[in-house]
């Protein structure tokens, strides 16, 4: 049985109001924290990526002692503290060094876990980009590219679309404006050379320009802005099969409902099904014209002819 909490006062009341289940749920809130070692290079890579999530976003700046795949109730404490379903920790020791480990919560419990090793190399930062930049709070434009996303069987590069797109998702709207899509955030994989390689993970940030083409559409360009990161996947904590059933649940309310016999065609044309039984033609009540009378000398006539070709046949 989960515990339930009373409010005492009207404050606490809709804070609860605010965290319960709804049928459009709030944007994730992402929390990027650090542990006891952290290399500069991964803390600068969480104060890019810290940027690029705000207001959607919370960081804190002292150590904690944590290791995510020993025990995540520390991670947990603090997504349920802050009210934050995605986490982002960073470390670095001997054995993984620059290492980035990514968790997703449901109802404040750790549901998968991913870990990505950073490349110091190819790593640039915002600053580094002398470019204009962004305004905050616009959702960003998402491409994936390679054939390790496309994979049919769950993987770490299905995990890491997944978390992705999660972490950069927003707010759920119908309506876009075309204004504000100023960037586009491109996550490619290489190709797999081999079984024992595992490809490796671009992420790039394009601005977006538009300028005058002569004609009636403008001329798009992009810039590329920073950060720029490559990662290599690491250990992988995949969620429970009933807790991922119980998140990928949808309230009632919101499912449509389907109904029967009738179904859209490639044309997007509705086409409906009738069933009916089957029909005595002999009852079938016709139209009475006067015209379609048989005349009575015709069918004595044709009833003489039949008697004359028996009697015939029988001779």
């Amino acid at each position: 049985m989960l515990r339930q909490i009373k409010p005492r006062s009207a404050r606490s009341k809709r804070a609860l109001e605010k965290k319960a289940p709804k049928n459009v749920e709030n944007p994730k809130t992402v929390l990027f924290l650090r542990g006891t070692s952290c290399s500069q290079i991964v803390q600068d890579a969480l104060t890019d990526l810290y940027e690029l999530r705000r207001p959607l976003s919370k960081k804190f700046t002292k150590k904690n002692e944590i290791h995510p795949f020993e025990s995540a109730a520390s991670l947990e404490f603090f997504s349920e503290k802050n009210d934050c379903s995605i986490l982002c920790f960073g470390s670095s020791s001997k054995k993984r060094p620059h290492t980035l480990t990514i968790v997703r919560t449901f109802d404040h419990k750790t549901l998968d876990m991913l870990e990505l090793h950073l490349d110091p190399e190819s790593f640039r930062r915002i600053s580094q980009f002398k470019t204009r930049k962004f305004a905050i709070g616009l959702r960003p434009m998402m491409a994936f590219s390679g054939t390790a996303f496309e994979s049919p069987v769950n993987n770490e590069y299905t995990m890491f679309k997944s978390m992705f797109i999660d972490m950069f998702k927003g707010e759920v709207s119908d309506k876009i404006d075309v204004e504000g899509l100023q960037y586009i955030v491109s996550i490619s994989a290489d190709e797999p050379a081999g079984d024992d390689v595992k490809p490796t993970i671009r992420l790039r940030l394009y601005l977006i320009t538009t300028k005058r083409s002569g004609q009636k559409l403008p001329r798009v360009e992009v810039e590329e802005m920073g950060p720029r990161m490559d990662f290599r996947v690491g250990r992988m904590n995949e969620p429970e099969e009933a807790v991922w059933k119980e998140a990928m649940k949808k309230p009632k309310s919101t499912e449509e409902k389907t109904k029967k016999n009738v179904s859209t065609d490639a044309l997007g044309d509705k086409m409906g099904r009738i069933h009916l039984g089957r029909q005595d033609l002999g009852e079938l009540q016709t139209r009475k014209m006067k015209g379609l009378k048989r005349n009575k000398d015709l069918d004595d006539g044709a009833d003489h002819e039949i008697v004359e070709t028996t009697k015939r046949q029988k001779m």
